[in-house]
């Protein structure tokens, strides 16, 4: 648990569905698990917190890249703090990529420390007590299973590596067809002071969440405020024709490259990404407008 919260994409349930199989004939294997899962959760989670306090989102991108998790779960954790604030961290754990990116981002939203490790604290023992409760209903099975797999010795430790192996490259897999659909036609930063500078006058969407709008407090000159919930709004401020760029501050630009497709389908038809999103503009020295 200890080194899949610090970001490394293994698996957990399996153990923990095997110390529930062990708690039918001792309730000591459940409640330890269960305390040495929830601890080893938080020990795992507190450097990215304090990663996320110190650094902001850059290190998102950081967590993204370790551990595998799709970049668009940045944006679906920004929405449940959004609207659940601390509490949103209960239902972390259950949520694929949610676990590793919450940490962070709770640094990020300032969130207390002390707030921070009684809800992720108590989400880890929920997550923690899913899978001990399953092995408890099937402990006969599983007890099968493992006097069977110690029987075979040796191929079996191979079985369950190739099995491991395969699960990493599942989840690498998955991520690079991820990767695969953000591909689209970007704009650089130096090509969009271009376009600026030559009165071409581009509209500018700024996609990222409102929360993330209101904690940074500064945005691209001239640049509108759009929420992906409500791109109808959008939409409406958009004369036909015109060249659309569209920026957020989420790994691989996700969000951004997301809203540029959603508007094609409308009709959009000059829609680009911001290539390295709000960070690349601010990392060229651009001016930027506080809200």
């Amino acid at each position: 648990m200890l080194v899949q919260q610090l970001g490394a994409p293994i698996p957990a349930w399996p153990l923990l569905v095997l110390a529930g199989a062990q708690a039918a004939a001792d309730s000591y294997y459940g409640v330890a698990s269960v305390g040495v899962a929830t601890l080893a959760s938080i020990a795992g989670s507190l450097p990215w917190l304090w990663a996320g306090r110190r650094y902001g989102y850059r290190v998102l991108k950081l967590v993204c890249r370790v551990s595998l998790s799709p970049d668009s779960c940045v944006r679906q954790s920004e929405n449940l703090f959004e609207r659940y604030g601390a509490a949103a961290l209960l239902a972390a754990k259950f949520v694929p990529g949610l676990g590793h990116v919450a940490p962070p981002l709770a640094g990020a939203f300032r969130f207390r420390s002390a707030s921070f490790v009684l809800y992720f604290g108590a989400g880890s023992a929920l997550a923690a007590l899913a899978p001990l409760l399953l092995g408890l209903a099937f402990h006969a099975q599983i007890d099968r299973l493992v006097d069977w797999l110690t029987a075979l010795g040796g191929p079996a430790l191979v079985a369950v590596l190739i099995a491991l192996a395969l699960y990493v490259a599942y989840r690498w897999w998955v991520r690079r067809q991820f990767l695969k659909a953000l591909r689209a036609a970007r704009i650089g930063v130096a090509e969009l002071q271009e376009m600026i500078g030559r009165g071409e006058a581009p509209i500018v969407l700024d996609v990222r969440s409102r929360t993330h709008r209101k904690l940074d407090g500064r945005m691209i000159p001239g640049a509108l405020p759009a929420d992906v919930e409500d791109l109808a709004a959008a939409l409406a401020q958009i004369p036909a024709g015109r060249n659309v760029v569209v920026y957020c501050a989420c790994p691989n630009d996700a969000t951004a490259v997301k809203v540029a497709m959603l508007l094609r389908r409308r009709g959009i038809r000059h829609v680009r990404p911001l290539a390295g999103g709000f960070d690349a503009w601010v990392s060229a020295g651009l001016l930027t407008i506080n809200t």
